[in-house]
């Protein structure tokens, strides 16, 4: 972890916030989380990974689009490592995304994109997991805000937000 990290413990976590809102949705759905507020950025995953000391691998991407077909916001979980292969997925999943407005973003999840958590939207989502993430004992995602971070098991993950796992890539 960086040195210019800070553990935010409930007292510290502004009520209301979407950082408040990240921990709510974690107490409930029974995870345990650890809630860093950087002073640098960490809105890409390799200023993520520098901020809370792990391998780029472990960051969590958390990718809005729209599904095509139902017009519906999904999410993407991606490995800080990978990018998303859109005709790989649309061809092996038979899913078909494209980006959506960053408002509609904002509106429907409550995230800012840069911050968007996995779990704690504002409204339900469907949410499709990178399993290699599932390779880690623990991986960073935002949580709520782009100068935050909180570290979590990924299979409690998947299984809390019933997250399906995919490859999001062919394999090299």
């Amino acid at each position: 972890m960086s040195e210019t990290a800070i553990e935010m413990t409930p007292d510290l976590i502004a009520e209301g916030s979407s950082m408040a809102r990240v921990a709510r949705a974690a107490k409930d759905a029974g995870l345990e989380i650890r809630i860093l507020k950087m002073t640098q950025s960490t809105r890409t995953a390799e200023e993520a990974a520098v901020a809370a000391g792990c391998d780029v691998s472990q960051i969590v991407k958390s990718l809005v689009f729209e599904n095509t077909s139902s017009g519906e916001l999904n999410l993407m979980l991606v490995s800080g490592v990978h990018n998303a292969d859109m005709d790989y997925i649309s061809e092996h999943y038979n899913l078909s995304f494209t980006r959506c407005e960053v408002r509609r973003v904002r509106d429907e999840t409550g995230f800012a994109i840069g911050g968007v958590a996995p779990i704690g939207h504002l409204n339900p989502i469907a949410v499709y997991m990178d399993r290699t993430l599932l390779d880690h004992d623990l991986v960073w995602a935002a949580a709520g805000r782009p100068d935050s971070v909180f570290s979590v098991d990924p299979e409690a993950l998947a299984s809390a937000i019933r997250a399906q796992p995919i490859d999001v890539r062919a394999s090299s």
